[in-house]
């Protein structure tokens, strides 16, 4: 099982990114995925999720600038940021479960210029 996330760049406050996130190995449509992120010298923390049927949650400080999609004919997750903010600075992951473990994506650094 793989995940594999990029998407990541430098941008302006004020400007958007999509992430991706790419599974291998999995039947990806049963899988409920998640992002997380980790600003610089801070702990990872959840950032939102999408269940296998669909449903999307967010963490509540993200006001909704963030928005989560899956495409499960490609296997990919996607994490649209817009609005960014330079405390949205941070590492970004995806991540899964798969028996009874979590599966972690390599991460992609988004960085936000003032």
């Amino acid at each position: 099982v793989q995940l594999q996330a990029f998407g990541g760049g430098l941008v302006q406050a004020g400007g958007s990114l999509r992430l991706s996130c790419k599974a291998s190995g999995i039947n990806f449509r049963l899988y409920d995925m998640n992002w997380y992120r980790q600003p610089p010298g801070k702990q990872r923390e959840w950032v939102a999720g999408i269940t296998s049927a669909g449903a999307a949650t967010y963490v509540d400080d993200v006001g909704g600038r963030v928005s989560v999609s899956r495409d499960n004919v490609r296997r990919m997750v996607y994490l649209q940021l817009d609005r960014l903010k330079p405390e949205d600075t941070a590492v970004y992951y995806c991540k899964t479960r798969y028996s009874g473990a979590d599966v972690w994506g390599q991460g992609t650094l988004v960085t936000v210029s003032s």
